[in-house]
């Protein structure tokens, strides 16, 4: 969700270095850079999703800008080559804060990063929510003890500008951030852009650096996060989905990012399962697979612009619904087939039903109500809203 910064090295970064902290309001007082643009991902740990999307056609249809981007120590080291940027909680950090003209984030910038008048925020979102957000939490009974909702208002009030992938998107996200103070502009996904795009030799050289033989079908299973379990608590066996289907299909297995340190594989034969957690960019994931097994991730939302086979595997619905809260019924208009268990979900994939015509019927509907914008110019007809001209712009930020 859009939280503030909570993982323990932020809150020690945000604690630390008070003279850097007196660093960054002197730059407060300090002109803007009206061609500066700050990106970031993921509470800054990552170089992915729509700001890089958004990011990489800034330096085809704006090179005017200069495009600079925040990270954690551990992601800098993984920064591809030509990409500027910074380390957090440095005084370049902070100068970079305080002088950009833009703000491009799939999250929230932490409580202490002060929006200057003149600014203008763009919160690009990095999903489609069926899991309740915002202020519909007010009511779940495990996230409102962690939340703090004035805190995440005066958050929403900074933004100027919020992405959507589609119309239910953008309702969904007025009603539960209903701060009125930032234009919903409903362009697609930008990091959807390469799915709508990708060519086949795209795909196959994708499935390659894998390891995929063409023959082979891959199945990408990936589960979300649950908040009221204290830990992960995995939903199926990878190695025994992935023996059960057989030597023909190879299981890639991805762990929610909450996750990554708890969810371990251990297949059997190995070439059979692959741990794809750590793949820096999850587009190649969904380009590689033929057909992707979730629970409630936004996943399906993006995996679905490849009018590929989607199964949900949904052993727990009726729980999920109830603790955390959706934003429509999934069993009622899935985007494909649905298991209950794992039994159920391993036939699904066996006899091929998840490629069947009732299937195929309810990824079409799926798709015309979520994906009609995700046609490979998302991420344009956002640099075209915030930078039409050069030197030109949409009107300055709120204070």
């Amino acid at each position: 969700g859009l939280r503030a910064a909570r993982n323990p090295r932020q809150l020690a970064r945000q604690a630390r270095s008070l003279p850097s902290r007196l660093w960054y309001r002197a730059q407060l007082r300090a002109p803007m850079e009206d061609d500066l643009v700050v990106y970031a991902a993921y509470w800054y740990t990552a170089y992915s999703c729509n700001p890089r999307a958004v990011y990489e056609a800034a330096r085809e249809l704006a090179p005017w800008l200069r495009g600079v981007w925040v990270v954690e120590p551990d992601a800098a080291a993984s920064m591809p080559p030509g990409v500027e940027h910074v380390v957090a909680g440095t005084r370049a950090y902070y100068r970079l804060m305080a002088r950009a003209r833009y703000l491009v984030n799939n999250v929230n910038f932490p409580n202490d990063i002060v929006k200057r008048r003149g600014q203008v925020h763009l919160q690009t979102h990095h999903g489609t929510p069926l899991k309740t957000m915002g202020m519909d939490l007010v009511h779940s009974p495990h996230s409102r003890k962690r939340m703090n909702f004035p805190r995440l208002m005066k958050r929403v009030a900074r933004w100027d500008y919020s992405v959507s992938q589609n119309v239910f998107t953008s309702e969904q996200w007025e009603r539960v951030y209903p701060s009125g103070t930032y234009r919903s502009i409903e362009t697609g996904y930008p990091r959807n852009d390469v799915l709508a795009t990708a060519t086949r030799d795209h795909v196959a050289r994708t499935r390659a650096a894998l390891g995929l033989r063409p023959e082979q079908t891959s199945v990408l299973y990936l589960p979300t996060h649950r908040e009221y379990h204290p830990g992960y608590v995995p939903q199926l066996d990878p190695a025994r989905l992935a023996d059960a289907l057989g030597e023909d299909h190879v299981l890639l297995m991805r762990a929610h990012y909450f996750y990554r340190d708890q969810a371990t594989v251990d297949p059997t034969p190995p070439e059979r399962v692959l741990d794809v957690s750590g793949h820096p960019r999850i587009e190649d994931l969904y380009l590689a697979a033929d057909v992707l097994v979730t629970d409630y991730s936004s996943a399906m939302f993006d995996y679905a612009v490849l009018d590929r086979p989607v199964v949900i595997y949904a052993p727990d619905w009726e729980e999920y619904r109830t603790l955390r809260g959706t934003t429509f019924d999934l069993m009622a208009e899935p985007p494909g087939a649905v298991a209950t268990t794992e039994a159920a979900l391993t036939e699904v994939l066996a006899s091929r039903a998840a490629w069947d015509h009732a299937s195929t019927e309810r990824r079409r509907a799926f798709r015309e109500r979520f994906c009609s914008l995700d046609d490979g110019r998302a991420s344009e007809r956002v640099v075209r809203t915030l930078w039409p001209a050069p030197g030109g712009g949409p009107s300055g930020g709120k204070g």
